[in-house]
């Protein structure tokens, strides 16, 4: 089944074409990132002009890349939450108009499963049940994965998301924008424990995280250390603030994997590119006797392919869309 998937939930245009779920004919993606790094964030209005003017050569050219007709598709999948709502509509409205076009069924996805469903292009043998943490700029959850379709939310942020926070944090260093490479390549020359910083813990829930603490104290020391007139050490800064996100989203991780029994995690979304993240959770694993599956960078920022994964399960599923299908800035995994 060849599935034709749009994502645009927030400043990331894509379009691509999966077949049964694992594997990636095309992956089309035009960044916005350049765009946006002048004001240092992503502005919903420029994103969704963005989305409108790229959208439609992209679907073009993932057929035209895959070496197919549009006739020859199955379906069309959209990512249709959350995200910027702006951005969303128009992924959603696009997939719509070519699904009625070309009469075929059209299949919402949730963002976040999509970008769980990224760990099923590189790595087909996995199948559930897992644990997984989904960490990305607008996200961060502890997903128990029970089946394709069936998963629950162990833990959340209760506040800030992690990527958030890398990017309010390279912003305040000076960084340009998204801050999650830059501030992981700075940290590589810095030293962990020159700065501590704080590590959340919430009450009623072991599972559940806050990073807004995390944020508030790298900007006070940055301003503090300026207004003293001292020298700030930006790369063990760097390097002590990805630790202080590590500590605190790896052990919950272990913890919820112990508890329930499973023997597999997975981490999705940006935030996994970082290489301490990424190293940390490997080191973890081992310990723990766990299996550990990380997508590799090109499926953890936003793309297309994740969500025409994940399309394919939710088809399976019996999950259809008309063309009342709405976009969502906020929902449920």
């Amino acid at each position: 089944m060849r599935i034709l998937a749009f994502e645009s939930t927030c400043d990331e245009t894509a379009a691509a074409i999966v077949e049964d779920g694992r594997r990636v004919l095309t992956d089309q993606i035009f960044s916005q990132a350049e765009l946006h790094a002048v004001y240092g964030g992503v502005v919903p209005e420029i994103a969704s002009r963005c989305h409108v003017e790229s959208i439609s050569l992209l679907a073009e050219r993932a057929v035209q890349a895959a070496g197919m007709e549009k006739r020859d598709l199955d379906a069309i999948a959209v990512s249709y939450a959350p995200g910027l709502i702006g951005a969303v509509l128009v992924g959603v409205n696009f997939a719509k108009s070519c699904a009625l076009a070309l009469n075929k069924p059209l299949i919402p996805v949730h963002h976040i499963r999509g970008h769980i469903a990224a760990n099923y292009l590189a790595y087909p043998e996995l199948e559930p049940p897992f644990l997984c943490l989904a960490i990305s700029g607008g996200n961060t959850l502890l997903v128990d994965v029970r089946g394709y379709t069936d998963m629950k939310i162990l833990g959340a942020t209760r506040d800030d998301a992690a990527g958030e926070c890398f990017d309010k944090t390279a912003r305040v260093l000076g960084l340009p924008y998204p801050g999650g490479r830059p501030i992981d390549l700075l940290a590589q020359g810095g030293d962990d424990s020159r700065y501590v910083f704080p590590i959340s813990h919430v009450d009623g829930n072991p599972y559940d995280m806050s990073f807004s603490g995390l944020k508030t104290a790298v900007i006070n020391l940055v301003h503090n250390t300026q207004q003293k007139g001292e020298e700030l050490d930006r790369a063990s800064l760097a390097a002590s603030f990805t630790k202080a996100v590590s500590d605190s989203l790896v052990p919950r991780t272990i913890q919820a994997a112990r508890e329930l029994g499973r023997d597999k995690i997975a981490v999705a979304g940006g935030v996994a590119a970082n290489s301490r993240i990424r190293a940390d959770f490997q080191r973890a694993a081992e310990e723990n006797g766990l299996k550990l599956y990380i997508p590799p960078l090109k499926l953890c920022g936003d793309n297309g392919a994740m969500i025409g994964a994940q399309a394919y399960y939710e088809y399976l599923a019996g999950v259809r869309a008309g063309s009342d299908l709405n976009a969502y800035a906020t929902m449920d995994i």
